[in-house]
């Protein structure tokens, strides 16, 4: 990002300082990390270049904010230039594969929590606690359980970003224009099921889960006291497949009376808030995480979104605090400290998080949330509330999901689409996705 003119002038004054100064003092951090202006480097602090690369998923309003935070960071450290890599989200992880078996993946990679264990378990992804202990990663502000999230097997591997909690969008001026009723925050599957027949009437759909059943089917069991994994990883976490019976019955159900998009049409999108059936006019609802909320929300400009928790009963135990993403460094990165550093300018920087405003997920630095209160506008400060009301109304939440949960995610994927073509029974589907998932987690265990 920063012009080569620039640079030559940089290595120029630093050449001179060099000569002035003998080069032999200590060099001291170009910026603390807590959000004031850091004061200017004296003359025998210089550094050597340093180029990393960063990687993230996401819409265009996170694009954009990110390279600006990433020039906010290049202007208070010099001698480092970050060069960014972005996508979305299924895209990003299609890029990142072949990146992580050359050898070649960036300093930087967004993480989630589906791919943590696959990462880590390869050991493609850094200790951070070294850093966090030296104080090059400051989490002084950031709590033990958010820190949590991000450790496998005794590492922290990644570091939370924010953290977010399952939510359902409602289109609340065009549910009430069109006389649908407005479900409370105690609503139930069947309420889905009457708001999804008023709205076919009208010509409408409500979102669906799609292709994101590895988030809403666990979600499910959650409700029901059971789990999608088993304790130790090993096997799949519930007891018979009469759970999985009645999710993708009812969800079959919502697929052949229209109340959701189809297939074909969920195909052709690449996960961005634009393509979001809200935004298009088409849904009054919709469903995701909380974070998620805003990017949409921005978007439909002529009338207000309203985040709704997920249906029920047992909503209380399917809810949880889930970190919203992690930034992570990688184990062949040649610059984790400064990878590191930027990681803590990310979080704990107060201007630079006045650009970011919880779109990743509200933030983790204490500090960081306080400051940014006074400044959210109405549709962060919805998102803010809600994580507030979630974290008094959710559970703790799961593991991070085993290796092998991504290949089992697109067996899920895959059983799913099968269902809603009438090419398997859902009762043939649930046996199958128990005995080649299981099939999965034991190969991965080797």
């Amino acid at each position: 990002m920063k012009k080569v003119l620039t640079a030559v002038l940089m290595f120029s004054l630093i050449g001179s300082l060099i000569g002035c100064s003998g080069g032999g003092a200590a060099e001291t951090p170009a910026s603390n990390g807590t959000g004031t202006e850091t004061p200017p480097a004296a003359a025998s602090d210089s550094k050597d270049p340093v180029k990393l690369r960063i990687a993230w998923w996401g819409g265009q309003s996170r694009h954009d904010y990110t390279l600006k935070v990433i020039e906010m960071y290049e202007a208070q450290n010099p001698h480092v230039t970050i060069e960014p890599e972005y996508a979305p989200f299924d895209d990003y992880w299609k890029k990142l594969a072949p990146q992580a078996v050359a050898g070649g993946l960036p300093d930087i990679i967004q993480m989630d929590i589906s791919y943590l264990n696959q990462y880590a378990g390869r050991n493609q992804l850094a200790d951070l606690k070294p850093f966090t202990e030296s104080g090059e990663l400051d989490v002084a502000d950031v709590s033990e359980n958010a820190l949590s999230g991000g450790e496998v097997n005794g590492k922290l591997v990644a570091l939370n970003l924010g953290v977010n909690a399952l939510q359902t969008t409602f289109d609340i001026e065009t549910m009430k224009k069109n006389g649908i009723d407005i479900p409370s925050k105690e609503w139930t599957w069947d309420d889905m099921d009457k708001m999804g027949a008023q709205a076919k009437e009208k010509g409408l759909q409500i979102g669906g889960f799609a292709y994101r059943h590895d988030v809403f089917f666990p979600y499910y069991l959650r409700t029901i006291g059971q789990k999608m994994y088993s304790a130790d990883g090993k096997t799949i976490g519930y007891g018979d497949d009469q759970a999985f019976i009645d999710y993708f019955t009812r969800y079959q159900k919502w697929y052949d009376n229209g109340y959701i998009l189809s297939l074909d049409k969920e195909a052709q999108k690449k996960g961005v808030a634009e393509e979001d059936e809200i935004v298009l006019g088409n849904s009054i609802s919709g469903t995701g995480w909380s974070n998620q909320f805003l990017a949409v929300a921005n978007l439909v400009t002529d009338r207000p979104l309203e985040l709704n928790p997920m249906p029920g009963p047992g909503t209380k135990d399917g809810l949880f605090l889930k970190p919203s993403m992690y930034f992570s460094v990688t184990e062949t990165s040649k610059h984790k400290e400064e990878a590191a550093k930027f990681i803590s300018f990310f979080i704990n920087d107060i201007e630079a998080n006045k650009l970011i405003k919880g779109e990743r997920g509200v933030p983790v630095s204490a500090k960081v949330k306080e400051a940014l209160k006074p400044l959210l506008s109405e549709n962060e400060a919805k998102i803010f509330d809600y994580v507030t009301w979630a974290e008094a109304n959710s559970t703790q939440g799961d593991p991070p999901n085993p290796i092998g949960a991504v290949e089992i995610e697109k067996l899920l994927r895959d059983l799913s689409e099968r269902i809603l073509f009438k090419k398997i029974s859902i009762e043939d589907a649930a046996a199958e996705f128990r005995k080649e998932a299981n099939a999965i987690l034991a190969r991965s265990q080797q």
